[in-house]
């Protein structure tokens, strides 16, 4: 996998959200902010998610993963490992004939995944460091809110699945109620950072979490989602969502 590979996609650019100024002011901006504060946080990021999803998030990961097919025997690839929390459940289904391949543009988070036999790639959704054709699954956790474009992440994921092959993307949804909505953005914007500086986190952490949020409340609703990833190519795209936040988006590479 030494090869460089070329972006796929030939749809209109579109970025999961609007430049958030209070971080950044421009697309170079916003690469740097991105790559600093996961490289700086990555040693406090499971402590904090642990909080965050009340102690809940492998049960749920796993659950997901087995919903939307995941299966023993597969090749999985792991778009935005992180530390690794998606693989570690993933590794659980998949079994000893099973693997997992993962990409991150943060070498800081990569290096706190402690997970034997993953290997690990830099890189991005955008442009996949991976061979046509190479994946049975592909998995993105909880990041495209952290893209640059979501229609060339999707190009990719068609490109690097083999045909028949299934894509599951996890996200946040800002909630429909406006009560919901606002209960949410005070749990992740005040009271995640609050207890993320009571465990002795670094204070970019707390900063980092609040920025969760602004990418959740400004980013592009469901149906546009939906739309990207038919337009890119795939079928049986659907959405399945839990407790009115969780969206579990999953679709096929056609056989054809």
């Amino acid at each position: 996998m030494n090869a460089k590979f070329e972006p796929t996609g030939s749809l209109p650019a579109q970025p999961p959200h609007p430049l958030l100024h209070a971080y950044y002011d421009d697309e170079a901006g916003r690469h740097r902010f991105l790559r600093r504060i996961f490289d700086e946080t990555a040693a406090d990021y499971d402590r904090i998610e642990r909080v965050l999803a009340l102690g809940s998030g492998p049960w749920y990961r796993r659950m997901a993963l087995q919903r939307a097919g995941l299966a023993p025997g597969q090749r999985m690839l792991d778009v935005g490992i992180g530390t690794g929390l998606v693989a570690r459940e993933a590794l659980t289904l998949l079994g000893g004939n099973g693997s997992v391949v993962g990409v991150d543009p943060s070498p800081g988070m990569m290096g706190q995944v402690d997970l034997p036999g993953v290997q690990l790639l830099q890189g991005r959704a955008e442009q996949l460091p991976c061979e046509d054709a190479s994946f049975d699954f592909v998995c993105m956790g909880y990041a495209l809110r952290h893209v640059g474009d979501v229609a060339a992440a999707f190009s990719e994921f068609l490109r690097v699945l083999r045909p028949g092959g299934r894509v599951l993307v996890l996200e946040i949804s800002k909630p429909a109620s406006r009560t919901a909505s606002w209960l949410l953005k005070a749990y992740m914007r005040a009271l995640v950072p609050l207890i993320s500086r009571a465990i002795g986190c670094r204070r970019d952490s707390a900063r980092l979490w609040r920025y969760y949020w602004d990418t959740i409340e400004a980013c592009i609703p469901p149906r546009h989602i939906l739309a990207s990833l038919e337009a890119a190519g795939f079928t049986q795209v659907q959405r399945h969502v839990e407790l009115g936040i969780f969206s579990e988006y999953t679709a096929t590479r056609p056989l054809q």
